[in-house]
């Protein structure tokens, strides 16, 4: 930012009472901040990512392009890739109206049990670091404002508002701030999330953290929001916390302006958030007077998710039965080849306008072939939406009515919905606002007796062609997340009978004020079915033997990988498990599709042809997954994170608090290194991944000597000895020779490169390796001279070729340079 836009904010600050300066420190509304015409500052909005972006509304007529989550976009390893991710969010922040896009989500993937793993990049901090840095870059072109969060160590989910994680200064400057330093100081990000939990006994949205090291190291200039609702106190507003979500109410506010009146906070601690709040307005063009952020032409989106979803897919085995040919039949087998999963569950899901199943890719792909579908098992756990094809309006359009009812019966909206569910997420959304809300559909079926899910805390009635059939109430259970009426409502199934093929349903709730306020989802759907479980998989082994190919996609649902709880088991839900054994026995030619953000068990795997894992791979599934299944493209995607063999060898599970304390007490042996430190083997190891040709790592070449605090640059040779073109990437992971007096890991992740060949072709790749990779924390970054092996290949365990690097130690007259000095030099690169 120049000096002269600098002095106009300083101007503008200036004008500014006490109490407009604090109006505009908390939000206007849920998704939004507060305007004040009188400067020219307009509301900016913001919205939740990071699989896509939502906006204001939470609902099917504002549709959002649905990219792959995070832990696939991370599998692709490619940086450029990632970036292009983030500038397809970024075009889509723009196309909504959106200036500040509530991602990424950069905490560490500390233990697979973590709830909200997907939506996290990696387990590894030098990954995680490097990749969000690309995507924070790629969001910003668009002159939009990305957040990084949640700042810091929120990595579990269980009593996620209150926990206090316990962690040493080393453990969290060497895993889990590393992890924000690289988008904050080199990605420039515009905002930092607060997280709810506490670290060391403060919470996020009050710790010294928030100053040292973001503020005076870092040299951040930012905006700190809060996570919606972290902020509890006044006591937040003597910290560089910025802005308060949601709004209008908080805990700042008149109390704020009385603490300032009377000398408890400065007006300067003030101040410094409002400069800090109109920078950003500045930057993303929210204020008038000032030149307008320049934006690139936006990218098509739609493309960018599918070469997202293709480049993160995972090739774990392969007995040479992929890429397939031209196979006469192919049997989809498995819930989530018709019902894609393509995104996790919470406040970070958006609503696609389409989205393109197994089932429909396969066929695409494969238009004369015999392409047949079977459930085999059932995954669906609570009520999934109801087909459209389904439901009709009363009059006959497509959908349903819904009907908005006041306390005295007066119908304050009504309107055609075409999803079988009404989401509020703001006081003024209509769902939260009625004292009744009605949903009324023509239910197309030839079932006497029909089976509807009830979604929803409130209490319902139900009529059929006009008469109750079905009443009842449902409440949040002691225990439940707060967020759970929203974005887990409880659900039950009624018995509808349904005398004629378009049954006029009609469903009256009256919502209860439980949970966390202004949040609110109810709805209809169907349950999961009640067919008997071995007849269904022996239905989809039948069909499966009739086919020249079978392919099972296995997943997890929202009830296992979502937001607001944690992981009780790695464990594929329901029988599916029990399908994919029967499968491969009735058809050799078996591809399992492993369609989960987590990793889940595969004790099956060595009994199949084929695994490939596609994650949450978004709207662009079905198309993506085809693509690399007829090897129209290469499974260009690695490990991001340790897959398990057996649930108790998992080094790091704890993610239940004792006493409201989580202990980190693995401290820096995180992911690949925990397992390395327990000396287990996993199913597959981080970084590992196949692709459709062979390569050889011949040769690195990498500096004799290093002198301490210099970065380094490691030249890989590659030959891709295949016979088409391939993608793999280079890895480089350190080790320390010489005896050291530091707990160090037995091995860690120092650099990496994708590389790209044609066959036979020998191409020479750049892996560059920061001086902090062979540095420690010991109240500063601190070089530890000696011999430092760098091992180079394919994967945390795969590594043919090593090479002893010699790191010099410090000057005797010159001490390392402080963090602050290290990020002020790289700032001003």
């Amino acid at each position: 930012m120049d000096d002269q836009t600098r002095t106009h904010l300083r101007t503008l600050r200036e004008s500014l009472s006490l109490d407009e300066k604090v109006r505009l420190l908390t939000g206007r509304d849920s998704w939004s901040t507060a305007a004040l015409p009188s400067i020219g500052l307009r509301s900016m909005v913001l919205s939740d990512g990071p699989a896509g972006v939502r906006g204001q509304l939470w609902d099917e007529r504002s549709p959002s392009v649905n990219f792959p989550s995070p832990t696939a976009v991370a599998a692709s390893w490619d940086r450029r890739m990632v970036e292009r991710v983030g500038r397809g969010l970024g075009g889509e922040a723009v196309r909504k109206g959106v200036d500040v896009v509530l991602a990424p989500t950069i905490n560490i993937q500390r233990t697979p049990y973590g709830g909200r793993h997907f939506e996290a990049f990696s387990e590894d901090p030098l990954l995680t670091r490097e990749l969000a840095t690309c995507y924070v870059r790629g969001i910003q072109e668009f002159g939009v404002g990305a957040t990084v969060k949640h700042y810091v160590a929120n990595d579990s989910e269980t009593e996620r508002f209150t926990v206090d994680v316990r962690v040493t200064d080393r453990t969290l400057r060497e895993v889990y701030l590393a992890a924000f330093e690289g988008p904050v100081v080199e990605g420039g990000s515009l905002l930092v999330m607060s997280a709810y939990n506490s670290v060391n006994g403060r919470t996020a949205s009050e710790n010294d953290l928030l100053t040292t090291p973001l503020n005076d190291e870092w040299g951040f200039e930012g905006v700190v929001v809060s996570d919606w609702t972290a902020v509890r106190t006044l006591e937040s507003a003597r910290h560089p916390q910025d802005l308060v979500m949601p709004g209008p109410d908080g805990p700042w506010g008149a109390e704020l302006v009385r603490a300032v009146e009377e000398g408890r906070v400065p007006v300067e601690t003030v101040d410094r958030k409002i400069d800090r709040l109109l920078a950003l307005a500045a930057r993303v063009g929210a204020l008038t007077g000032l030149p307008a952020p320049s934006r690139p032409p936006a990218e098509d989106a739609r493309a960018t998710a599918h070469a997202a979803a293709v480049a993160g897919t995972v090739l774990l085995r392969n007995d040479g039965l992929l890429p397939l040919a031209s196979p006469r039949s192919v049997a989809l087998i498995g819930e989530g080849a018709r019902v894609a999963r393509t995104q996790g569950g919470g406040s970070a899901t958006v609503i696609p306008t389409s989205v393109s199943t197994p089932v429909e890719g396969v066929a695409r792909r494969w238009p004369d072939a015999d392409v047949t579908w079977s459930l085999g098992a059932v995954m669906q756990r609570g009520t999934a939406d109801l087909p459209g094809e389904d439901v009709t309006t009363p009059d006959g359009d497509p959908g349903m009515t819904v009907r908005y009812l006041a306390a005295d019966g007066t119908v304050t909206l009504e309107e055609n919905r075409r999803a079988s569910r009404v989401v509020g997420f703001a006081r003024d959304s209509p769902v939260v606002r009625a004292d009744r809300v009605e949903l009324s559909f023509r239910w197309r079926t030839h079932d006497a007796v029909t089976r509807l899910g009830i979604v929803g805390v409130a209490g319902y009635t139900v009529t059929a062609d006009g008469v109750e059939v079905a009443a009842g109430e449902q409440h949040l259970r002691p225990g439940d997340d707060p967020a759970a009426t929203v974005l887990h409502p409880p659900s039950e199934a009624v018995e509808v009978p349904t005398p004629a093929p378009d049954t006029l349903v009609t469903v009256t709730f009256r919502p209860f004020s439980e949970g966390i306020p202004d949040a609110l989802t109810l709805g209809v759907g169907v349950p999961p079915t009640s067919r008997d479980a071995d007849a269904l998989i022996a239905e989809a082994a039948a069909a499966a033997a009739a086919a020249e190919v079978a392919v099972v996609v296995v997943s997890t649902s929202g009830e296992v990988e979502s937001e607001g709880f944690d992981r009780t088991s790695l464990s594929l839900p329901g029988r599916q498990d029990d399908l994919v054994r029967a499968v491969a026995a009735a058809n050799p030619r078996t591809v399992v599709v492993v369609n989960s953000g987590a990793p889940v068990l595969l004790p099956w795997r060595e009994d199949v042809a084929a695994v490939l894992v596609t994650w949450f791979p978004g709207q662009a599934f079905g198309d993506a997954l085809a693509d690399v299944l007829s090897g129209d493209a290469e499974p260009g995607g690695r490990l991001p994170v340790t897959w398990p063999d057996v649930e108790d060898t998992v080094p790091v599970s704890d993610t239940r608090p004792v006493d409201g304390v989580l202990r980190y007490t693995e401290g820096v042996h995180v992911g690949s290194r925990a397992w390395l430190r327990a000396g287990v083997a996993p199913a597959y190891p981080f970084g590992h991944g196949l692709g459709y040709t062979t390569w050889t790592l011949d040769h690195v070449e990498a500096p004799a000597t290093l002198p301490a605090g210099e970065d380094a640059v490691l030249r890989a040779r590659l030959t891709n000895h295949g016979d088409r073109t391939g993608k793999t990437v280079a890895q480089v992971y350190l080790e320390r020779a010489t005896p050291s007096d530091i707990d160090r890991p037995v091995r860690w992740l120092g650099g990496f490169a994708t590389a790209t060949a044609a066959p036979g072709e020998t191409v020479v790749v750049d892996v560059p390796v920061a001086a902090r990779a062979f540095q420690h924390w010991d109240e500063g970054w601190r070089t530890e001279p000696g011999t430092y092996v760098a091992r180079a290949g394919f994967s945390v365990e795969d590594l043919p070729v090593a090479v002893d690097v010699c790191v010099e130690p410090p000057a005797p007259d010159a001490s390392e340079a402080p963090a602050a000095v290290e990020a002020a030099a790289r700032a001003s690169d």
